[in-house]
């Protein structure tokens, strides 16, 4: 009952649709060195998660170690040495641990391993399990599994901000011949980007929940990934962008609860002087 249970939680939709991906990904590229990066990635956030929730008497969070785990597998390229994987699922478990506030992760802890680990470890990002290099119908499964995630986690307003703005610079980009627009439209690039729209853009813990706020998100997220885009190439981009994103979501909690705050002393100030 558990396990049903658990499958139709958002988390269990998004594991549940990674480890699909996994399976048919390394189907089509005939390789098993993927899988082996996932439960390399899996088992060493695992031990990160365990000793850190032991060391800091925290309860730990399995399910978001197999989820950024899995993440982390599907874009590092297959030929990622063991070492750099588990360096990479590393970074991102502290972050999600040490990067936070109010005991939530400020920042998408896959999407920082993944950056960071391409500076430390000189990692490539080949997005496999987004099928970049299979036939363009399988683009279908990551369609159908993103919905659902999207539809699940409620968060159709940021999806549709992204894409809409992302797809809307990459024409004046092109119109204006700034960069290389047309590389960002074919594949590995937009398997990529739907990959990390659908899967990374959408994590509830790093993203606004109203609809007001998930619109300037998505917004955020694709200017300022068109922006190092246009200026460095490369995949990167889309990590950076999602990094303006979840500063934009921490300034307006930061924000949100200020307001909170003044209001509360307000409140005890005129209690105070009715009083006196």
């Amino acid at each position: 009952m558990r396990t049903v249970k658990w499958m139709k939680t958002p988390k269990g939709y998004v594991t549940i649709s990674l480890i699909t991906y996994l399976i048919i990904a390394s189907i089509g590229y005939k390789t098993i060195n993927g899988i082996r990066n996932a439960l390399i990635a899996v088992v060493a956030a695992f031990v990160i998660e365990f000793f850190y929730s032991r060391i800091t008497n925290r309860k730990s969070s399995k399910d978001g170690a197999v989820i950024t785990s899995l993440i982390i597998s599907l874009v590092l390229s297959i030929t990622t040495p063991w070492l750099y994987v588990v360096g990479t699922a590393a970074i991102a478990i502290l972050s999600k641990h040490l990067l936070v506030f109010k005991k939530k992760p400020i920042f998408n802890p896959a999407a920082i391993g993944l950056f960071v680990s391409v500076f430390i470890f000189h990692t490539g990002h080949s997005w496999w399990g987004a099928f970049g290099d299979l036939p363009s119908w399988l683009m279908m499964f990551l369609l159908i599994g993103g919905y659902i995630v999207t539809d699940r986690v409620n968060k159709f307003p940021q999806v549709f901000a992204f894409l809409g703005t992302f797809f809307v610079l990459l024409f004046f980009m092109g119109y204006f011949q700034v960069g290389d627009a047309a590389d960002a439209l074919r594949p590995p690039f937009i398997n990529a980007t739907v990959f990390f729209c659908l899967f990374m853009l959408t994590d509830p813990p790093t993203s606004p929940a109203k609809y007001k706020n998930q619109i300037l998100f998505g917004v955020i997220s694709a200017v300022s990934g068109i922006v190092v885009y246009g200026m460095f190439g490369g995949l990167t981009y889309l990590f950076f962008g999602l990094f303006m994103g979840n500063l934009y979501n921490y300034w307006n909690k930061r924000s949100v609860m200020k307001i909170a705050e003044l209001k509360q002393q307000r409140m005890k100030n005129s209690q105070r002087a009715l009083y006196k």
